[in-house]
């Protein structure tokens, strides 16, 4: 096979449709859009949203708060939740993720400082409370920021 044998597959292609040329074509004449209206026209049509000059629901419905864009957000786990690895475990975004304590990393995962802990664990995670830092360190474990 050489380059200019090449050619799509059968039915993969289908022609242009040649508006406007005739009215034996069957798509001449007004090429296929019908008589007047807005849909008649070049760039014509109704914007998404548009309601037939009823006050859209957009508008209509409250507008409350703001939403910063650039804000991050995090999965808040507790440290008493990570009473389920073993004495030595190092704890991860994934091991968090197999063991079903977070449903989603987010922006990344905050250990906070409720509840009691009493193994000694290597902690990985994007945040640390500072009493969640304490209780983790009194027991000889790490609190690494990654």
């Amino acid at each position: 096979m050489k380059l200019h044998e090449l050619q799509p597959a059968v039915g993969s292609t289908t022609a242009a449709k040649r508006v406007g040329r005739g009215v034996g074509s069957g798509l001449g004449k007004t090429s296929g859009k019908g008589h007047k209206g807005a849909k008649a026209r070049s760039g014509g049509g109704k914007r998404p949203g548009f309601e037939g000059g009823q006050m859209p629901l957009y508008r209509r419905v409250p507008k409350r708060g703001f939403t910063n864009i650039f804000g991050t957000e995090y999965a808040a786990v507790n440290v008493e939740r990570l009473e389920v690895f073993n004495d030595g475990d190092v704890v991860t975004v994934e091991e968090l993720l197999a063991k079903k304590i977070i449903r989603k990393p987010m922006d990344g995962v905050k250990i906070m400082g409720n509840g009691d802990l009493t193994k000694k664990l290597t902690v990985k995670a994007a945040k640390f409370t500072a009493s969640a830092k304490e209780k983790i360190e009194a027991l000889g474990g790490k609190a690494e920021v990654i």
